[in-house]
């Protein structure tokens, strides 16, 4: 079942970071208790397009790319906080449940910092950076005070769902890459009538870290010519990679495979004489996410004259030629209604008589009323 997103007005976040900015307590008195950046960072634009921020906090790791483009003071300034440790042993404090998670005030450091004055820190800092950039879920943003230009410091949110309202209004510097599930749970936690958590959850680091490295992007056709065994629930099956065929769809696979990103997910269609599907990240359990969600994003068809016979390994797409990205499936029999419209990138080798007992296992339609799982896949030496 879907969850529910809920989109909150401009209105309600510029009121609530209005709120928590404008105490009645001096802006200026606090700013002289903050740590001020250095007015010059080293980063550069290129060192910053092979970095990554890594949020550790208590309910799981948040990772987010910088946008040294569109907001690079903003982007050195996080890099310095971050590598300086300004961050540890802070804490997200505001939440709106799908909405936004704040934090980065450095008050939060102390336990004891009472409740009035959370989100009165680090402001006041640094100058506005707004760009065309949209605040989309995972968007990395930063706090000011709403109609006071150049208010904005260490303090910063992301988005747990879009927020198309604060476009252009907030300096956006970062997109998140693993770890939204993360974001999701903290907008959750349990918080008071003004949107303060009952209970700081607290970031235990924010490290700067390379940007990982997606596999098999430069591989040559050469060496994305591989054997891949899928072990499942009712025993092995191996297939053969052509890079030949669709040299991006075999690069695709090949990154899922490696990162485990099919690992317990499920066949979840199957229809004798036809085909059995699998790869759907619906079928992964509670839909979780996976670290390299990252890296999925849709092919463009590489069809091709190869037939679509039993045991060739072909990509699953919706009406669109180009929206294929990580369901596949293998023939049970001819379908040449199939041939030129699908993208063939392999074949099996390996595993028929595992074909036949998915092709009998008992169904609702075309769903198994048992679970064929996906327990692993794993590229062969």
């Amino acid at each position: 079942m879907k969850k529910k997103k809920l989109v909150v007005s401009a209105a309600t976040v510029c009121l609530l970071l209005l709120e928590f900015g404008c105490l009645r307590e001096s802006v200026a008195q606090q700013k002289k208790k903050d740590v001020q950046p250095p007015p010059e960072a080293a980063i550069t634009a290129e060192q910053a397009a092979q970095l990554e921020a890594v949020i550790t906090t208590e309910l799981g790791v948040i990772r987010f790319e910088f946008f040294f483009d569109k907001a690079p003071k903003h982007v050195q300034q996080f890099v310095k906080l971050a590598r300086a440790g300004s961050y540890d042993g802070s804490a997200f404090f505001r939440v709106i449940a799908r909405g936004i998670i704040q934090g980065g005030d450095p008050q939060l450091k102390n336990p004891q910092t009472p409740r009035e004055r959370w989100g009165t820190g680090a402001l006041n800092q640094i100058t506005d950076e707004f760009s065309d950039l949209k605040h989309i879920r995972g968007t990395v943003s930063a706090v000011r005070i709403p109609g006071q230009a150049n208010s904005g410091g260490a303090q910063f949110f992301i988005c747990a769902s879009p927020q198309p309202p604060l476009d252009g209004q907030f300096s956006a510097f970062g997109q998140v890459t693993e770890g939204i599930d993360v974001v999701d749970k903290i907008s959750l936690v349990e918080a008071d009538s003004r949107q303060l958590t009952l209970k700081p959850v607290k970031i235990i680091s924010i490290k700067i870290e390379p940007k990982k490295a997606e596999p098999f992007k430069n591989a040559t056709v050469d060496q994305l010519r591989r054997e891949v065994l899928l072990r499942t629930s009712l025993g092995d099956i191996t297939l053969e990679l052509d890079p030949n065929l669709a040299p991006e769809h075999v690069r695709n696979f090949l990154k899922l495979v490696e990162t485990g990103w099919y690992d317990h997910t499920a066949f979840q269609r199957i229809i004798p004489g036809f085909v059995v599907q699998g790869g759907a990240s619906s079928t992964r359990a509670g839909g979780a996410a996976h670290p390299a969600d990252r890296w999925v994003r849709k092919l463009k068809a590489e069809f091709n004259p190869t037939l679509h016979i039993r045991g060739v390994l072909s990509m699953a797409r919706a009406g669109d030629p180009n929206s294929a990205d990580t369901s596949f499936f293998i023939v049970l029999g001819p379908a040449p209604h199939l041939d030129g419209r699908y993208t063939v990138f392999g074949k099996m080798i390996d595993g028929f008589d595992t074909l036949e007992k998915m092709e009998k296992v008992a169904r609702n339609g075309e769903t198994p009323v048992e679970r064929v799982e996906l327990i692993e896949a794993v590229i062969k030496p």
